[in-house]
């Protein structure tokens, strides 16, 4: 625990209560990651099952923020926790909640998986997992700082949503005229568009959470702070 950045406490409860919570969060996290991959893998291998599983196991993340969330208010009522404390329950709290919505965009993802693709609309779901590929390194990425509370990392990461929305763009772009050129496509595409829609969203929620770790280091909310401000952060 030591390497968030977090004192040791005079209370040893104080301490497995926060180390508790943080191993959960780790443990949600790995989930959501792994449901986005099997997503990305179903659309890539046109695994039906898998699909499923995906949509089967959305519970499971959902359960964990319930249980996160309870505990985080329990230690807050019986503990108190004031400056550093209260801003890692907090950034605990924002984080577990944004993990849930990856979690429900990665179900979107799955849905493309159970849908029928001509062999002349392959190429669509090509670019739908090249962009795929890149928010799930973002993912990963993300989480990894959040385990070690890496201001760094995270100011670093926090740039890469720039990237993620102009291949988004790109993709969307590709899409729509798709759709102009073959209207009886338009059920199929909109999938595709709804998924890479997605994508998108997960890169908001993976920069949301690289604030939420800036905000708990510095204590400082970046939010609405242009981009080159939050690079900044570095030299203060």
């Amino acid at each position: 625990m030591d390497n968030l950045h977090i004192g040791r406490h005079i209370s040893g409860q104080f301490n497995e209560d926060l180390e508790r919570v943080i191993n959960n969060v780790m443990q949600m996290g790995g989930l959501v990651e792994k449901q986005l991959t099997d997503a990305l893998t179903a659309v890539h291998n046109t695994d039906e099952v898998l699909a499923q599983e995906v949509l089967n196991n959305d519970y499971q993340i959902n359960a964990y923020e319930v249980s996160i969330d309870d505990e985080c208010t329990r230690i807050i009522a019986k503990r108190q926790p004031a400056a550093g404390d209260l801003r890692l329950i907090m950034a605990i709290v924002k984080t577990i909640a944004d993990l849930e919505r990856i979690g429900d965009e990665a179900e979107k993802i799955a849905h493309v998986a159970l849908e029928s693709f001509s062999s002349k609309q392959q190429d669509l779901l090509v670019n739908l997992e090249n962009l795929g590929r890149g928010v799930l390194e973002f993912l990963h990425l993300t989480l990894d700082a959040f385990t070690r509370m890496d201001l760094d990392a995270a100011i670093k990461i926090h740039q890469m949503d720039d990237k993620i929305n102009r291949e988004y763009e790109a993709l969307m772009r590709q899409l729509m005229t798709y759709m102009m050129e073959d209207p009886r496509a338009i059920p199929q595409v909109m999938t595709v568009i709804w998924s890479a829609r997605a994508l998108e969203r997960i890169g908001d929620r993976c920069q949301n959470i690289c604030e939420y770790i800036i905000y708990f280091v510095k204590g400082k909310v970046v939010r609405h702070t242009t981009a080159e401000a939050v690079k900044n952060l570095t030299s203060e």
